[in-house]
């Protein structure tokens, strides 16, 4: 059982929602994430946004003319998405066994987005598989951005996974490690409890 499961019992996806609308009607910036995957592959490139939920992401990315697909387990996280974006497509999969022709999806992404603490959210001892999966979705030079907290001042559960662990999984698939940002905004990493990495296949 995955950890989102175990402190959601996958039935948030209306609450996780509403907080995100209220934020935005106060004026908080909501985008940041689809902001930093902007400004590292041009409009029109797929992106595969691996754990979507409400579709935040995605839906913005689409906006900016980006060809999107999203996969997450929570169906009512993905009820949301439907009825926010029902153009778009999305998908109920489990990252630890995502195969994308099984689902019509071409394996050529340009970049693939893990945003909203997806890694330390797993089922204990699925990251591994879940970087593979995701990095045999991406093109030859695609691009795996993840984002997640390592402390419990950025995460609902305690810590699951660390950045040398992920760094390590990322390194088995294949892939290398690009950059590292503390935030969204791309501010520079100093060891704090929240980290953006891009990795490269």
């Amino acid at each position: 059982m995955s950890r989102w499961r175990e402190l959601t019992g996958e039935s948030s996806g209306e609450d996780y929602a509403a907080r995100f609308a209220a934020l935005a009607r106060s004026g908080a910036d909501v985008h940041g994430e689809a902001r930093f995957c902007a400004a590292l592959v041009p409009a029109g490139a797929r992106v595969l946004d691996a754990g979507c939920g409400t579709g935040r992401v995605m839906i913005r990315l689409a906006e900016l003319g980006y060809d999107c697909v999203g996969v997450d387990l929570d169906a009512s996280m993905l009820a949301v998405a439907r009825r926010q974006a029902p153009g778009l497509p999305w998908f109920q999969a489990d990252l630890a066994a995502f195969e994308p022709d099984r689902l019509g999806i071409a394996a050529d992404f340009d970049l693939v987005v893990a945003a909203g603490n997806i890694f330390p959210l797993l089922a204990a001892g699925t990251e591994a598989a879940v970087v593979q999966r995701l990095t045999a979705a991406l093109r030859p030079g695609g691009l795996l951005v993840a984002g997640f907290g390592l402390d419990e001042a950025h995460l609902p559960v305690p810590p699951g996974i660390t950045l040398a662990a992920y760094d390590d999984c990322c390194a088995a698939a294949g892939l290398t490690l690009v950059d590292r940002f503390a935030t969204w905004d791309a501010g520079p990493y100093d060891g704090g409890g929240y980290a953006v990495s891009v990795h490269r296949r």
